[in-house]
C-alpha cells in the first residue's frame, strides 16, 4: 500500500543515502551486497525492487530483522502502521529537503479539535489535535457514512461526567464533540473490528458487513466547507478469519497510474477486473459455528465486506500521477545481448559491440532502447577497460534527430485518422455503374494498419541498416528478409491479385469502392494494383476452378466406392481381434492405425482431404526390414498402433492403394486340437534386436520426459473433490486440443524430444526408426481424460517431490506440510527424490489426502490467550524511538 502512494515512494527515493561508496561513486565491492543500513533504505531497497525487478515477489526479510519482529507472532496490521509511520516521521524530520522532510505529514496527517461547549455561558473550549487516521466504531452501523455521523457525534456532559467551566469557576452541563479541521491527500480509516470483550476479558472480532463506496465526499463532515473534500477508494486492508487472535492479511490496493485493482496475498498477486473486482471480499479461514448475517445487496459504485478492517481514501485531483523512477548515479547503455553472454561464462566475451543499436546519425536509436541495459558508469568502466570496444552510449547517447523524426511521423498519423474518417464514410456510398474500383475487403479492413506501417518504413530501414550485434549478423539479416517477405505479402490490394497477376475470380472478398474512395487510398499505396469496376476477372483462373470442381466430384466419388468397398475398415466392430482369434481363417493382415485413420478423414470429408494413395506398412518394419511388435505386445499395449484386415478386405485394399511391404500373422494348429495350443507366426518375423531397443527407448522416455501432464486427486474421506483449478497450472482437455494433438506426431510435441541419446550402438538403429515411425503419426498411447475432481499439472522428470508438492499448494491450497501423496498404493515421502525416481510417469494419477488444519477456533483462541500474552510491539525497533 505504502509502495503505490506514489508521492511517498518519490520522497524515499530522494532520501541521501549513508552507503560511502554509493555516495563516491565507487559501487559496492565484489566481495559483498548490498546493505541498507537505516530504516529509510530498507524501504527504499523494497521498492526499488518492487519497481524494477522481475520477480514474481519480494522478500522484506532484511526490512523485518532491522525492525527487530518476531515473524512467528501475528501482531495487528494497524498498529504496526501507526507505529512505523511515527517512528519514518521522526526519522524523515532531520532531512533538509523540506519534501522529504514533511512528506508522513502532508501524506498522511489532518486535524481536528475536541470542542466543549458550556450549557450556561456559551464558552466554548478548543482541544486541537493531529491524526493519521479516523478511528470507527462499526457496531451497530450498515454504513461507512454512518461510522464517520458517529465518530463527529455530540456527547453531553451530565451528572458525574460534567464539565468544569473556567467562566463559570463550577461544574456545568456541557456538550463535547470533534470537528474535523483539516484532512490529509490519504485518508485512512480504521474500522473498530478488534473489540475488547468485558465478557470474557479478552478482544474478540466484529464479523458484521460494513457498506462503502468507491468515492466519498467528506464536505458534510467539515467544519470549512470550501475546500475540496472528494475521496477515492484506493486500498482496501483485509482481515481474513473469524477470529482476533488467528487469521490472515490481505490488501486490495489500486495502482494509481493504471487505475488497476490488484490483489496482493504474501508471494500471490492478482489483478482484480471483472467478476473479481469485489473490494474486501475474502472467505473466511474457517467459518463461525453460528450463522453469519447474509451479505446486503450492493450497487455499482459501493462494496461490503465483514472483513475490512482498515479503508485507504485518496484525495480526488485532476493532476496525472506522477512518475517515480529510481535515482541513481551516472549510466551507460550497453548491448543486453552481450550482458548475458558476459554472465553465461561458457564462453569468453567478446569485445562490446553497441554498434547494431546505432541509428543512421551514429546515436542511440530509440527503438533500442529495449534491447539495451543501463548500468552504472562506474561498472562500465570496468567493462570498457577490461574487454574493449563500443561505441560507449551515455545518458546523452539517445539520438534527439531520431526522436524529432518520430514527432514528423506523429503528425502524419494524426493526418491519417483524418483521411481514415473520410475513407470511412465514401465507403457508405454506393456506387453505379462502372466508375468504381475493385478493393479487396481485407485490404480496406487494414488500411490505416498498412498506411502506419509504410509510415514507419523510415525507422525500420534504419534499424535494418545497422551492423551486426556482436557477430549475429546472418541471423538478422535473415530475419530481416522474412519480415520484408511478410510485408510484401501484405501490400494493400494484393489480396485480390490471383496467382496470374489478374483480378481473382471471387466476388465474396473484393467490393467496388468509389472514384473518391479510391483517389484517397491512392495518395498511401500510390503503387497497389488498380482493378476498374468493368475489368473482367483471370481467365486462367476460371478455368482451375472448374477442373477444381471436377476434382471435388471425383474425390467424393472415390471416397463412396471406397467406403462402399471396405466397410470393415471404416467400422471398428466388424474388424477382426487377435484376444479372440477368429475360427474361419488362420491369416489376418496387418497395417498402421495411422493409414486407417488418415484413410477414414478422407472417406469422411473428401472434399477437405487429400486422398490416400498408399499403405505405408514400412513404419511398423524396423531398418533391417523386420517387424516391431510381438504377437502378445499387439493384443495388448501397441494394439492401438496397428488394424487388423480380414484376407477378403486385404485383397481390396491392394487393388486401392500402393501396398509397400505386406505383413501378416499366421496361425498353425493340429487338426482336432485345442485352440489355446495354437501358434502364431508373423511375416516378416520379429526383429528382436530392434524390439529390445525399442523398449529400451520407451522406457528412457518414461523417466526422462520434461513438461509431461500428470493428474492430482484431492480425496477426502476417499471421495473425490472438485476445486477450481489454477489457471497456470491447468492442462485442458477440451476436444478441440486433443483433435490438434491427435494430427501432431508424437516425437514433435517434446522439445527435448530428439535430444534423448541412445546408449548402446544396436538401441540406436532402433531409437532411429523408433522416431521414424512415431513422425509418421503412429502413437503410443491415449490422452487420459480428466474426470471431475482433478487438476493436470505439468511436471518434468527431474524435478523433486517437493517442487511438485509447491505446486500442489498452488492448485490446492494446502500447504506441502499437510500434503499425503500416494501413487498405485504407494506413499511418497522423499522430498529430495526426482519424480523419475519415483516411478510418477507422464498421465499418472497421484491421490492427495490433506491433513486439516484445527476446525475449532474458539479453543484455539484459548489456547493463544492462556500461552500468548498479548504484548503488542514491545521489544521491536518500533518502539525504539
Amino acid at each position: 500500500m505504502w509502495f503505490l502512494n506514489l508521492e511517498l515512494r518519490q520522497a524515499l527515493y530522494l532520501c541521501p543515502s549513508t552507503c560511502s561508496e554509493y555516495t563516491t561513486g565507487e559501487g559496492i565491492p565484489k566481495d559483498k551486497d548490498y546493505e541498507p543500513q537505516t530504516i529509510c533504505e530498507h524501504l527504499q531497497y523494497l521498492f526499488a525492487l518492487l519497481q524494477n525487478s522481475k520477480r514474481r515477489y519480494i522478500d522484506p526479510s532484511g526490512f523485518v530483522k532491522a525492525l527487530g519482529l518476531d515473524t512467528g507472532q501475528q501482531q495487528d496490521a494497524q498498529e504496526f502502521s501507526k507505529l512505523f509511520m511515527s517512528l519514518l516521521e521522526d526519522t524523515l524530520s532531520k532531512q533538509k529537503n523540506p519534501d522529504v522532510r514533511n512528506i508522513v505529514q502532508k501524506q498522511f496527517c489532518g486535524e481536528y479539535a475536541y470542542v466543549t461547549v458550556c450549557n450556561q455561558c456559551g464558552r466554548e473550549s478548543k482541544l486541537v489535535s493531529k491524526f493519521y487516521e479516523l478511528e470507527l466504531n462499526i457496531q451497530g452501523h450498515k454504513q461507512l457514512t454512518d461510522c464517520i455521523t458517529e465518530f463527529l457525534k455530540e456527547e453531553k456532559l451530565e451528572g458525574d461526567n460534567r464539565y468544569f467551566c473556567e467562566t463559570c469557576q463550577s461544574k456545568q452541563n456541557a456538550t463535547r464533540k470533534i470537528r474535523l479541521l483539516s484532512l490529509p491527500c490519504t485518508l485512512n480509516l480504521q474500522l473498530m473490528r478488534f473489540v475488547f470483550d468485558r465478557q470474557t476479558g479478552h478482544k474478540k472480532k466484529l464479523n458484521t458487513y460494513i457498506g462503502f463506496s468507491e468515492l466519498l465526499d467528506m464536505e458534510p463532515f467539515m467544519e470549512q466547507k470550501n475546500g475540496v473534500y472528494v475521496y477515492e477508494l484506493s486500498a482496501v486492508l483485509i482481515h481474513r478469519g473469524v477470529s482476533a487472535y488467528s487469521g490472515h492479511y490481505i490488501a486490495h490496493v489500486k495502482d494509481p497510474q493504471t487505475g488497476e485493482w490488484y490483489k496482493f496475498n504474501d508471494e500471490d498477486i492478482e489483478k482484480m477486473e471483472g467478476k473479481k473486482l469485489q473490494l474486501g471480499i475474502e472467505e473466511d479461514l474457517a467459518e463461525p459455528s453460528k450463522s453469519q448475517t447474509r451479505k446486503p445487496k450492493c450497487g455499482k459504485g459501493t462494496h461490503c465486506s465483514r472483513n475490512a478492517y482498515m479503508l485507504v481514501y485518496r484525495l480526488q485531483t485532476r493532476e496525472k500521477s506522477p512518475t517515480v523512477e529510481v535515482p541513481g548515479s551516472p549510466y551507460d547503455f550497453i548491448s543486453l545481448e552481450w550482458l548475458q553472454k558476459w554472465l553465461d561464462e561458457s564462453t569468453p566475451p567478446k569485445p562490446i559491440d553497441n554498434t547494431a543499436c546505432l541509428c543512421s546519425h551514429g546515436k542511440l536509436h530509440p527503438d533500442k532502447i529495449s534491447v539495451m541495459k543501463r548500468i552504472s558508469e562506474y561498472v562500465a568502466d570496468f567493462f570498457y577497460r577490461r574487454y574493449g570496444g563500443g561505441p560507449r552510449l551515455n545518458v546523452k547517447a539517445l539520438c534527439k534527430d531520431c526522436v524529432v523524426e518520430r514527432c514528423r511521423i506523429l503528425r502524419l498519423k494524426n493526418q491519417l485518422n483524418e483521411d481514415y474518417k473520410t475513407v470511412t464514410n465514401l465507403l457508405k456510398i454506393t456506387v453505379k455503374g462502372n466508375d468504381g474500383f475493385w478493393v479487396g475487403k481485407a485490404s480496406l479492413r487494414s488500411w490505416r494498419q498498412l498506411a502506419l506501417e509504410q509510415l514507419n518504413e523510415q525507422d525500420e530501414d534504419a534499424e535494418h541498416s545497422n551492423g551486426k550485434m556482436n557477430g549475429n549478423a546472418q541471423n538478422k539479416d535473415e530475419s530481416n528478409e522474412e519480415k520484408r517477405e511478410e510485408e510484401e505479402e501484405l501490400n494493400f490490394n494484393e489480396d485480390i491479385v490471383c496467382p496470374h497477376g489478374d483480378l481473382c475470380i471471387s466476388e465474396n472478398e473484393r467490393r467496388v469502392v468509389s472514384k473518391e474512395a479510391w483517389k484517397k487510398l491512392k495518395q498511401y499505396f500510390p503503387k497497389a494494383p488498380e482493378f476498374p469496376s468493368n475489368k473482367e476477372c483471370c481467365s486462367q483462373c476460371k478455368i482451375l476452378e472448374r477442373e477444381g470442381e471436377e476434382n471435388e466430384a471425383l474425390h467424393k466419388m472415390m471416397a463412396s466406392e471406397q467406403k462402399t468397398s471396405l466397410q470393415n475398415l471404416f467400422h471398428d466392430k466388424c474388424r477382426p481381434c487377435l484376444g479372440s482369434w477368429p475360427q474361419e481363417t488362420d491369416e489376418l493382415y496387418i497395417v498402421s492405425q495411422f493409414f486407417v485413420e488418415e484413410w477414414r478423414k478422407f472417406v469422411r470429408r473428401p472434399t477437405r482431404c487429400s486422398p490416400v494413395s498408399s499403405v505405408g506398412n514400412s513404419a511398423l518394419l524396423c531398418p533391417h526390414g523386420g517387424l516391431m511388435f510381438t504377437y502378445a505386445s499387439m493384443t495388448k499395449e501397441d494394439s492401438k498402433l496397428i488394424a487388423l484386415i480380414w484376407p477378403s478386405e486385404w485383397e481390396r485394399i491392394q487393388k486401392l492403394f500402393v501396398v509397400d511391404h505386406v505383413i501378416k500373422i499366421i496361425r498353425t494348429q493340429a487338426a482336432g486340437a485345442d485352440p489355446e495350443s495354437a501358434l502364431y507366426d508373423s511375416e516378416p518375423k520379429l526383429c528382436p534386436e530392434c524390439r529390445e531397443g525399442l523398449l529400451c527407448q520407451q522406457q528412457r522416455d518414461l523417466r526422462e520426459y520434461t513438461q509431461a501432464t500428470i493428474y492430482i486427486h484431492k480425496v477426502v474421506d476417499n471421495k473425490k473433490v472438485m476445486k477450481d483449478a489454477a489457471p497456470e497450472l491447468n492442462v485442458s482437455s477440451s476436444e478441440a486440443e486433443e483433435e490438434r494433438e491427435e494430427n501432431k506426431p508424437e516425437g514433435e510435441q517434446d522439445p527435448d524430444f530428439n535430444q534423448t541419446n541412445g546408449g548402446a550402438k544396436r538401441q540406436k538403429i532402433s531409437h532411429q526408426n523408433y522416431i521414424t515411425y512415431q513422425k509418421q503419426g503412429i502413437r503410443r498411447s491415449t490422452r487420459h481424460r480428466k474426470v471431475r475432481g482433478e487438476k493436470a499439472l505439468l511436471v518434468s522428470a527431474n524435478q523433486t517431490l517437493k517442487e511438485l508438492k509447491i505446486q500442489i499448494m498452488h492448485a490446492f491450497s494446502v500447504a506441502p506440510f499437510d500434503q499425503n501423496l500416494s501413487i498405485d498404493g504407494k506413499i511418497l515421502s522423499d522430498d529430495t527424490a526426482t519424480l523419475g525416481s519415483l516411478g510418477v510417469i507422464p498421465e499418472s494419477v497421484i491421490l492427495l489426502k490433506a491433513d486439516e488444519p484445527i476446525a475449532d477456533y474458539a479453543a484455539m483462541d484459548d489456547v493463544m490467550q492462556v500461552c500468548m500474552p498479548e504484548e503488542g510491539f514491545k521489544g521491536t525497533g518500533l518502539l525504539g524511538h
